[in-house]
């Protein structure tokens, strides 16, 4: 049975969340946006996954920062300053009682349309800022075990058909690569980049070990992931030579380690790609010898994170 990375345990204390919706907490069954919502009709908003560790949303700068970026990208006010949207962020946390195991999905939308369409100008109402704050706690099968992987034909396009920077509400692409993948009995998609370089995955960020190095795309082509950066700056200061290059198919299959990243579960391994076993294949290799290190110097440096408190 085909599995994924964003895999979690069922926690049945996420039925009695409080969800915040535009600064108004709502029981989970009653927390509701309306049907004429820009992002319901048309993806139109951008959003953050969060991690809440000892009480502290890690790397919560970084991620405004991208959150703030994507809005003026889109020409979007979200209608907070980063200060405000971090005590709404607070807020909600504090009022479901949470510490720990926790990730908040973070949701920001063009607001209300007088009518169905496209233009931004018929919106008549503020953003829709949705903050879903959830136990939730990767299944340590899939951190141990690891995922396939299957290259799907959609790509990850050209900045000016749409940008893979945008860490947009409008996923399609990514769900479509997802599908094949899902079709092909693996758990996610391999995305290539329009010259036919490796990219990324269709939820996370991809990289490859060959003779102890490191290596993953150019960045081009796709989200500037938060983890993905923390990984790249782990592994220089521990002294791993790091490659941010193009490279194609055969460098993958032949690679003697491989791995995703992403805010959720944060380094997961790969032991097949399209059939292909990573590895000397005579054992499951999950973890190898690369992710087990730096899968260790991550969640380090999540401890130093979180360390730092709320202030920081």
């Amino acid at each position: 049975m085909a599995h994924g990375t964003h895999d979690y345990i069922d926690d049945p204390r996420n039925k009695d969340i409080l969800i915040n919706v535009s600064g108004e907490l709502f029981p989970r069954e009653e927390a509701k946006v309306s049907v004429f919502d820009s992002g319901y009709i048309l993806g139109d908003g951008v959003w953050e996954g969060l991690r809440l560790h000892h009480g502290t949303l890690v790397f919560l700068g970084q991620h405004l920062k991208r959150l703030y970026e994507g809005a003026k990208a889109i020409d979007m006010d979200i209608g907070l300053t980063k200060a405000e949207l971090t005590k709404r962020l607070y807020d909600t946390i504090d009022a479901n009682n949470m510490h720990d195991g926790v990730h908040i999905r973070l949701m920001v939308t063009r607001g209300i349309k007088a009518t169905p369409y496209q233009d931004p100008r018929v919106t008549v109402g503020p953003a829709t800022v949705v903050i879903i704050p959830e136990y939730k706690a990767p299944l340590k099968d899939t951190l141990n075990r690891g995922i396939r992987l299957f290259t799907a034909h959609v790509r990850r396009g050209f900045p000016d058909v749409q940008d893979p920077k945008l860490n947009s509400h409008s996923k399609l692409n990514c769900i479509t690569a997802c599908i094949q993948a899902a079709k092909a009995g693996a758990d996610e998609a391999l995305m290539l980049d329009p010259h036919g370089f490796v990219a990324t995955c269709n939820s996370t960020h991809f990289f490859i070990v060959r003779d102890g190095e490191l290596w993953t795309s150019s960045g081009k082509y796709c989200l500037g992931g938060i983890t993905r950066g923390t990984v790249i700056t782990l592994a220089k200061e521990a002294g791993i030579p790091v490659h941010e290059k193009d490279f194609s198919l055969t460098d993958v299959y032949g690679a003697d380690e491989a791995f995703v990243t992403g805010t959720f579960a944060g380094l997961v391994p790969v032991g097949e790609v399209d059939g292909r076993t990573i590895g000397d294949g005579k054992a499951p290799p999950m973890p190898g010898d690369m992710v087990a290190k730096l899968r260790k110097l991550y969640i380090k440096r999540i401890e130093d994170e979180a360390g730092k408190g709320r202030n920081a």
